[in-house]
Order: C-alpha cells, then sequence, then structure tokens
C-alpha cells in the first residue's frame, strides 16, 4: 500500500491551527472555542477533524484541545499519550475531566463571569 501524499491545509484548517496555536501551556481550550476563533462557530467537530490530520505536531500543541464538558477528545496519539502531555505541562485531570481548565466551557468559572472578563477594557 502506498502512504497518502500530504495535502496542503485548507483556509479553515490554517484558522484552526493558529488558534490552538494561541493556547498557552498549561491550558486548554475547547474544540468549540478553536472552532469560534477559526470563524466557524458552529464548527467543533470539524475542528476536531483538522487537529487530528495536523502536519503541524508539536508546533501545534493539538493536545491541548479537550471536549466542552472539560473530558478529553480524541487524539491521534491515543488518549493516553494526551493525558500524559497534558498532565507534562501541570494540567490536573480527574475522572477522565481536566480539573479547573480555563476551558471556555466547563471553566470553574461561571459563563457571566467570562463574559465580564471579556467586555471589561
Amino acid at each position: 500500500m502506498k502512504p497518502r501524499a500530504r495535502r496542503a491545509p485548507t483556509t479553515f484548517e490554517s484558522k484552526v491551527y493558529a488558534a490552538a496555536r494561541r493556547i498557552p501551556r498549561g491550558r486548554t481550550r475547547s474544540y468549540g472555542w478553536v472552532a469560534r476563533r477559526a470563524g466557524k462557530p458552529g464548527a467543533a467537530r470539524a475542528a476536531g477533524n483538522a487537529l487530528n490530520r495536523n502536519p503541524f505536531a508539536p508546533r501545534v500543541p493539538c493536545h491541548r484541545v479537550v471536549r466542552s464538558d472539560g473530558r478529553l477528545g480524541g487524539f491521534a496519539r491515543g488518549p493516553a499519550a494526551k493525558r500524559r502531555l497534558l498532565e507534562r505541562e501541570g494540567v490536573v485531570i480527574r475522572n477522565g475531566k481536566v480539573a479547573g481548565s480555563r476551558n471556555d466551557q466547563g471553566s470553574s468559572r461561571s459563563r457571566n463571569a467570562q463574559r465580564e472578563t471579556r467586555n471589561v477594557g
């Protein structure tokens, strides 16, 4: 079987990779957050698919993107590898979920507090 040729990322995929690069070490964001930053608010699943094809790892830290409920979600190298990478960065994972993440949803802060913070200044 021949190996598949790599294709250039689509415009959307490039925007997804750029959004993922902005996630700081030791922090997580949801697939929905990434999709919104890529200009497609309803495309969380498409953002996940793009990250699964990420040809730029580790420069594009796709392991920092998790589900909106805090669960880890998918990872091309498997869930154990994703967990190891996150824990190595200091992310605490309890019962299969990111604990106290600064995820856009599933954060320890309320959505209203997040909105107020965004609207300041």
